[in-house]
C-alpha cells in the first residue's frame, strides 16, 4: 500500500518530496504521493515535521 498524505495535516513544506528516491511526490497548495510511483520505502513519512504521512 502506498503511502499517503493527510490533505487536513500538509503545510507544503516541501521536506518530503526532497526525500523522495523516486519522485513520487507532487508539489501543490498540498502534497500529494502517486500510488503508482511510490515504492513505500518510508522517507517521506520519516521527515514530515506535522507527521501528515502515513501508510
Amino acid at each position: 500500500m502506498a503511502y499517503k498524505i493527510d490533505p487536513e495535516l500538509c503545510t507544503a513544506c516541501g521536506s518530503c518530496k526532497d526525500e523522495c528516491p523516486v519522485d513520487a511526490i507532487s508539489a501543490g497548495d498540498v502534497y500529494s504521493i502517486d500510488p503508482d510511483s511510490c515504492i513505500e520505502c518510508g522517507a517521506c513519512e520519516a521527515t514530515c515535521p506535522v507527521e501528515a504521512i502515513s501508510a
